[in-house]
């Protein structure tokens, strides 16, 4: 089974952002995904000794598909969710499927998760063999949103993920 992670870069727990992330590690076969939901983790984001951040780094790190989320603010990710991604070395993600997913008010932003967030994940080693989703906020919980990009995309990600079914850890 493939390990999966979801990291949501919001602000605020439970949030829109995380209800399309979850939504679409499900679309992508995950069951019982880690979900790491920034907005509630708090003031121990920026300590740095903070053993359970570390855990959680070491997780998302040892997951074969990742979907790393945001809403768009100030035409990119947040500043939560920066702070997280700090953390992990360069190439804590090798061998890591990632896939950006950002949440906006309208089309303006549609790049954001090209442009922003796409970097920050090759820096730390990740494979994005798909173009980031970007979704209007309004659409977050619409499985229409989802269709066109899950059809071109889902079997491409399935494919370097079962690559790693059976590999030693």
């Amino acid at each position: 089974m493939t390990r999966v992670a979801v990291v949501v870069g919001n602000p605020k727990p439970r949030s829109r952002t995380y209800e399309a992330a979850v939504r679409l590690a499900t679309e992508l076969g995950a069951v019982d995904p880690l979900v790491v939901d920034l907005g509630s983790i708090g003031p121990a984001l920026l300590d740095w000794s903070d053993t359970t951040v570390s855990r959680l780094v070491a997780e998302v790190s040892s997951a074969e598909l990742v979907v790393i989320a945001s809403p768009t603010y100030k035409a990119t990710y947040t500043g939560l969710l920066k702070v997280f991604l700090d953390r992990f070395a360069p190439d804590a993600l090798r061998g890591t499927v990632a896939v950006p997913l950002m949440l906006g008010a309208g089309p303006g932003h549609a790049l954001a998760p090209e442009l922003t967030l796409r970097p920050v994940l090759v820096e730390i080693g990740a494979t994005l063999p798909a173009p980031a989703l970007y979704l209007i906020d309004g659409a977050y919980d619409d499985p229409d949103a989802f269709t066109d990009w899950l059809a071109v995309n889902r079997p491409l990600i399935d494919s370097l993920t079962a690559s790693h079914e059976g590999a030693p850890a």
